[in-house]
């Protein structure tokens, strides 16, 4: 998704630059707008259950030290989620501003 999400970002910007923009750009600009807000907020509700899960099993391992085990797999999967999140967060802030900018040159 990452790359996905990148390479239509250098495509817009490419199109930006050319000032190649039409309001049925804008329109299918919009629509990505919202397949990666979609694609954010799933990744967003699985980097917090990740969390959540690794926080529990943190605490369950002050009872039990099996669950350090488990709280460390936990803790091992939530940084690459929560990297991508992060790449999905600002790819999709950066889209706002494309918007604006398309916005602007079809004035």
């Amino acid at each position: 998704m990452k790359k996905y999400l990148y390479d239509y970002i250098n495509q817009i910007d490419q199109l930006l630059k050319e000032k190649k923009i039409d309001v049925k750009l804008i329109d299918k600009h919009l629509l990505k707008i919202q397949f990666f807000q979609h694609e954010r907020l799933i990744h967003l509700l699985v980097t917090i259950a990740y969390a959540l899960l690794a926080l529990i099993s943190l605490a369950v391992s002050t009872i039990s030290p099996m669950f350090v085990f488990v709280a460390l797999i936990l803790i091992a999967f939530l940084i690459p989620y929560v990297l991508h999140y992060f790449h999905l967060e600002n790819g999709v802030q950066y889209l706002y501003k494309q918007y604006d900018m398309m916005l602007t040159l079809t004035k």
